[in-house]
């Protein structure tokens, strides 16, 4: 026996020991991070959290003008000189939106028109549901999608100027869920009627859309545009040089309620020629493009919802249910007219 033998160590074994090491001290340290392991949302889920967001946001919106407790604040100006109005109804509905469907999926963006003051209490705010019984009833086929390419945009009060002048039908609340820039999924609540419009483009719309609309040309030479009634700025008489003297301008409140009107065949086509946000436009984009319509700047482009920074639109807004072609022609071809003249 030699007991004062020394022990050779094997090189080789050694090395494949120190890096299985390694790769056990990383998957320790790393395996439930996004650098290993990417979030994933089912969007069946996220359009009912948003239908149900919605609808308790306008609970809110709604228990606040019957008690007339709108404790009305003024944020400034707008470009045009209007006022711009915040309420209770606002904040509150807000902070059951955003906080409800961040409870339920905390790896999402979400990008709102308000904003809470950090220390809120949201101990009362209950999580989003993830079933809702139109959804089950319309999308039989899930799909998963990326957390970190969903953008989700919220509106908790739109028409805030004519819910403090008690102008029911106006008012909405309204969640977008976009997907690498792209309006996908669309919730327009509107609370003092109960109506819910929402859609899934590809998928499904809800059966308060199933209507056939209007055919987008309009008839007997007189075309009926929505604009809005706060911040028309010059669209009505860019409307009227681009259809005609005998043209229809129906001043609305919402760019949510003047979205639904085009689909509900009340206009031909909703105008906008001043700066307008992006968490007012993207649930009513959504709807169009699920009901085959479009939603376009006025110099025609897509609007791009990817980037919280970019929540501003200065180029002015065309949305139609059919021949959105014909109506952008008109309106492109009456600026071509007005540089002439200049």
């Amino acid at each position: 026996m030699n007991l004062g033998a020394s022990v050779r160590v094997n090189k080789c074994g050694l090395c494949v020991l120190l890096v299985l090491m390694v790769v056990v001290v990383a998957l320790y340290k790393y395996g439930n991070s996004t650098e290993l392991k990417r979030e994933v949302v089912s969007l069946r889920s996220l359009l009912a959290a948003s239908i149900d967001a919605a609808e308790h946001g306008g609970k809110v919106v709604s228990a606040i003008r019957e008690a007339a407790t709108l404790h009305e604040q003024s944020k400034g100006k707008t470009k045009e000189g209007a006022n711009d109005p915040v309420t209770d109804g606002d904040i509150k509905s807000h902070i059951t939106m955003f906080f409800s469907l961040q409870k339920s999926f905390p790896g999402i963006k979400i990008i709102s028109e308000e904003h809470s003051l950090s220390d809120v209490d949201v101990s009362s705010v209950s999580p989003a549901a993830l079933l809702h019984p139109e959804v089950t009833a319309a999308v039989a086929e899930d799909q998963m999608v990326p957390a970190e390419d969903i953008r989700v945009w919220i509106d908790p009060l739109d028409a805030t100027q004519e819910y403090t002048e008690n102008l029911r039908d106006y008012v909405t609340t309204m969640v977008c869920v976009a997907v690498k820039g792209h309006p996908t999924i669309g919730v327009i609540h509107k609370p003092f009627s109960g109506l819910t419009a929402w859609a899934w483009v590809g998928k499904a719309v809800s059966p308060a859309l199933r209507q056939p609309g209007n055919q987008g040309a309009f008839k007997d030479d007189v075309a009926h545009i929505i604009v809005s009634r706060s911040h028309a700025g010059d669209v009505k008489a860019v409307a009227t040089a681009a259809f005609g003297a005998k043209t229809e301008v129906i001043p609305a409140g919402g760019a949510g309620y003047k979205t639904l009107a085009v689909v509900e065949g009340k206009a031909d086509a909703y105008v906008h020629s001043t700066a307008i946000k992006k968490w007012d436009l993207c649930a009513g984009n959504a709807i169009l493009f699920a009901l085959h319509g479009n939603m376009t700047t006025l110099a025609g482009t897509r609007l791009d919802y990817g980037k919280e920074e970019y929540y501003k639109n200065e180029e002015g807004v065309l949305a139609t249910i059919k021949n959105h072609a014909f109506y952008l022609q008109r309106l492109q071809g009456l600026g071509g007219k007005k540089q002439k003249a200049a």
